[in-house]
């Protein structure tokens, strides 16, 4: 789906985090120069959390802040995200501890596909509907 050009920049990163979260699944398949073990899928994944996903967490946040209040769809779904972001932000903090780490990576992988499905079907399409010119720029400055 095209995504408007305000949101562009969250749709790319979105990109490379579906790519991980392939990647942390069960029997997923062998990715071309990325980790193979277990060991080193997990860290791989904090690498790509304290260097990218963190970030686009907070960016996310901040847009949510802005445009709050705009929709009450919106803004139940804003609850939701922020929820998911705690969530996923513990599981990938925790990649260092893990007790089972298949069954984790797993869980992982799969929560932050449906995280990021949940982002690019359904929020991003009513911020698109919703959102009047003048926070379009204000989204847009805060991405770019």
């Amino acid at each position: 789906m095209k995504r408007s050009e305000t949101l562009a920049p969250l749709s790319r990163d979105h990109h490379r985090s579906l790519i991980l979260a392939q990647l942390l699944k069960k029997n997923a398949p062998a990715y071309k120069g990325l980790p193979e073990t277990t060991s080193g899928k997990a860290e791989y994944a904090l690498q790509q959390f304290r260097q990218d996903i963190a970030g686009h967490f907070e960016k996310e946040e901040q847009v949510l802040k802005t445009l709050g209040g705009l929709h009450p769809q919106i803004d139940a779904l804003a609850g939701q995200i922020k929820e998911e972001h705690a969530l996923l932000h513990k599981l990938f903090s925790g990649l260092e501890a893990m007790e089972q780490p298949e069954e984790d990576l797993d869980a992982l992988g799969r929560l932050l596909e449906q995280h990021i499905r949940t982002e690019e079907r359904v929020l991003f399409p009513l911020l698109e509907q919703h959102c009047p010119e003048t926070l379009k720029e204000q989204v847009h400055a805060l991405l770019h």
